[in-house]
This record gives C-alpha cells, structure tokens and sequence, in this order.
C-alpha cells in the first residue's frame, strides 16, 4: 500500500501541468501515488500522458477544484495526502519535508513562492503579487485556514471533516470545518511550492473577483449578513491606504517604478472590490 497520494486538480493548464510534474518527479516518489485529476479540459493532454506515463489521470465531469480534490481522495488509498495544484512547482524536497513533518499536526500547510512567467519589467499585477498573493503563513497562523495548492493532511482527518464544498473558498472552508472539530493546523517553512504571479490586470481580477464571490458565498443570506459586507466593502478604501507601506517597504519590489505600479494596482483592486461587495450586499451580484 502506497504512503502518501499527491493529489492534482487540473483543468486546461496543459503547459504548467506538464512543468508541475516534471518537477515532482525531481522529488523522491517512492511510496508515492501520483495522481490528476483533471475538470474535462478541452485542451488535449495526450503530451502530457506521453511524458508522464507512470502517472495516472481520471478525468473528473463535475466542474471545480474541489470536485476534482474529492475524486482524487476517493481514487487513491495511501493514508496521507498532499495536495498542490496544477499551476504549482513543487521543490525538488517537497515530498521528503512532508514525510518529515506530517506528524506534527493533522494539517501542514507550506510556504508559496510567487515567481513571474513574463521577462522584467513587471507589471502592476506582478508586482502587486509579489507583495501579497499566498501568504500562507499569515493564512494559516493568523486567519485559521490553509490554502489546498500546499497541504499535507491524512486520510482519516478527511473522511471525519467531509469533502471539498463548491461554490465556496473550498480551502478555508475545509480548514475552518477541519479545525473546528479540534484538528491542529501549523504552518512549515520548509515545505515549499512555487506559483506564477498573475501577468495583467485581467488574470488579476479574475483571480479577486473569484474569491470575491466564494467568500460572500460564506457570509450568509440575510439581512444582518449583507449589512455587515457592505460595511466591509466600504472599508475597501481605508485598506488600500493601510497597506500601501507595506509596498514601499517591500523587499520583493526594485525601483520606484514597480513600488508605484504596485500601489496603483493596489488602489485600483480595493476600489474594484468595493464596488462588487457592494453589488453583492444588494442582491445584484457581480
């Protein structure tokens, strides 16, 4: 019986599927089962099955991650998992750090590294990433929850928490429902990944406006609920002012020109969010 299931949801990323996992065949998989589950991409991935034919594929009809997070549990059997996604470049000692701490807690969540896919300069989405996108540590140890593209967790804890739900921030509410019942989640340094920044505008407001609507898919229906988001998007604003020190202070920025391009986008994403928040709250939707 395998140790461990890597389990990778996909859906038509061919290219960074191909990149994630040629870099975790650098990783030592023995006891390793090694499986993508991938959303009916419309791209092909009969490349992707040529390179990598130790490592099997199902294909999963239900549409999300977390669809595809639960087809992966059902398909394997090792009594831990980890999981990343497709997007993702595991380190080449991802799998060995995970051995080594997956006992000390019932879930681990790692460290994200966000890297740029486009030559310098960079834009104000780069840059506005490299500042804030995937902060798992104040994810995990200050908002309680931790992102599935670099988590360790076991068999038996998932079985007792339940599936992925869809239609919500699937990770943070797994490790909230995970941590409510009495799970312990820490944060490990050492168990590293890395994630593309998004290039432009577009790819960043997709991101935000995705999570915009699973969170308030978490807020609730009524009355009370929608006057307390409101009162959340207006304070949109006064964020943006609050954390743009933290982007002329950045070590992750070289140049005025990337500390202005960051705080633009900064500005411009608050704002952006307001106004959707607000949309919401009225029962408008974005």
């Amino acid at each position: 019986m395998p140790e461990i299931a890597i389990i990778i949801p996909h859906y038509n990323d061919a290219t960074r599927l191909a990149r994630c996992l040629g870099a975790l065949t650098e990783n030592d998989l023995t006891g390793c089962e090694v499986l993508v589950v991938d959303n009916s991409s419309t791209q092909s991935l009969d490349a992707v099955r040529a390179r990598f034919s130790d490592i099997r594929i199902v294909t999963e009809p239900e549409k999300g991650a977390a669809a595809a997070r639960n087809r992966g549990v059902a398909e394997t059997t090792a009594p831990r998992l980890m999981f990343i996604d497709a997007d993702c470049v595991p380190a080449p000692d991802w799998v060995a750090v995970g051995r080594a701490v997956m006992d000390r807690a019932d879930l681990v969540g790692g460290r994200v590294e966000v890297f740029d896919e486009t030559p310098p300069p960079r834009s104000g989405a780069e840059a506005f990433e490299a500042v804030f996108a995937f902060d798992f540590r104040h994810y995990i140890e200050v908002q309680g929850f931790s992102g599935t593209g670099n988590l360790v967790t076991r068999r038996d804890v998932f079985a007792d928490v339940g599936p992925f739900r869809g239609g919500v921030s699937e990770d943070r509410d797994w490790s909230f429902r995970a941590t409510a019942r009495g799970y312990r989640l820490i944060y490990e340094d050492g168990l590293r990944v890395g994630h593309p920044s998004r290039a432009d505008w577009p790819a960043l407001r997709g991101k935000w406006r995705r999570i915009t609507q699973e969170m308030f898919g978490q807020t609730g229906r009524g009355a009370a609920a929608r006057l307390k988001w409101a009162l959340k998007a207006l304070m949109m604003p006064a964020s943006a002012v609050v954390h743009l020190p933290r982007v002329l202070r950045s070590p992750r920025l070289s140049g005025g020109r990337e500390r202005a391009r960051a705080a633009a986008t900064l500005i411009r994403l608050r704002l952006t969010r307001m106004v959707w928040m607000l949309r919401q709250a009225a029962g408008l939707g974005i």
